[in-house]
């Protein structure tokens, strides 16, 4: 008799991970998935269409909720599995999963636990990251380790282009350790969460660039949030101005100052920054060259 499998899953790897599962043959009975926020970007592929396509019920509700603890303990599942699912699962919840709950994490664990870890491996100017499956404890990110498979982040690498990478690392190692937890015989590998970093949840409002910062800082901030995340921003004569793509270059010159303005340049605490991509709130994007001609803005000061 097949284990009676839940999964929990969103996005992009959550939708890869379930249709992985469904492919190696696994009896899933319940998905629990989320309503999609109208002040986000949907940019991703739908678990709950998925899940239809397959006569799987789909439950949008959190999975911690009174009724749905009871859906589970009735169904009683042998293993329960998380992919990029945005709650944190109580202890309660998972207990029910008889041979386990485990969770599939955007990171090379213990490195980045918490929220966003693409986001800010990238903000970070990290040059590796990865995926991990784990099991879950109450702590988050902090349970023992099943399988991980680490992904390079080049320098000019966006978080877009990090999270696909990731998303293929998560297949990976979900195709190999599936038939290895089916089998009792997938490795348990104790964390050690000194070696890595905890990481909070994500605000547009953090986007803000502070040019007293490094060229170099700035630019992985761009890059980190830049589409089809919310983006980088500064403020110029009183606007809202969105950064979308830029690149650290050799120079100096105060931070904020526009510097030059083919290219366009602007002056850091280390370095300068060349701008590439640009949007007023509200208005169109623009390249460089269309900005300035648009804007005349030498010499001006970003805050």
């Amino acid at each position: 008799m097949k284990d009676k499998v839940v999964v929990c899953a969103y996005h992009n790897v959550g939708y890869r991970c379930l249709e992985e599962l469904l492919r190696q043959g696994a009896d899933v009975r319940l998905v629990f998935s989320h309503e999609d926020s109208p002040g986000e970007e949907i940019w991703f592929q739908s678990v709950r269409d998925l899940a239809a396509r397959h006569g799987i019920p789909c439950i949008t509700s959190s999975i911690n909720d009174a009724e749905n603890r009871a859906i589970l303990a009735e169904l009683a599942p042998d293993f329960l599995l998380s992919f990029y699912y945005r709650n944190m699962i109580t202890p309660q919840v998972l207990a029910l999963a008889t041979r386990g709950a485990l969770n599939l994490h955007g990171s090379y664990l213990p490195r980045f636990r918490g929220r966003v870890p693409v986001n800010w491996a990238v903000i970070k100017g990290e040059g590796t990251t990865g995926a991990t499956l784990h099991y879950m404890v109450e702590k988050p990110d902090a349970g023992e380790i099943v399988d991980q498979e680490q992904v390079e982040i080049a320098f000019e690498d966006t978080a877009f282009d990090v999270f696909n990478k990731v998303t293929e690392a998560a297949l990976t190692v979900l195709r190999r350790s599936w038939p290895l937890l089916v089998a009792g015989t997938a490795p348990r590998i104790p964390m050690d969460l000194t070696a890595g970093n905890y990481c909070r949840g994500r605000k547009p409002e953090d986007g803000r660039i502070d040019w007293n910062m490094s060229a170099v800082e700035i630019y992985n901030l761009v890059r980190g949030v830049t589409h089809p995340y919310p983006g980088a921003f500064t403020t110029l004569a009183g606007k809202k101005l969105l950064v979308w793509q830029a690149y650290p270059v050799e120079g100096t010159g105060d931070p904020g100052r526009v510097l030059s303005t083919q290219p366009l340049l602007v002056g850091t605490g280390s370095g300068v920054l060349e701008l590439r991509r640009l949007q007023f709130e509200g208005e169109a994007e623009l390249c460089a060259a269309d900005f300035v001609r648009t804007t005349p803005c030498h010499g001006e000061l970003f805050t």
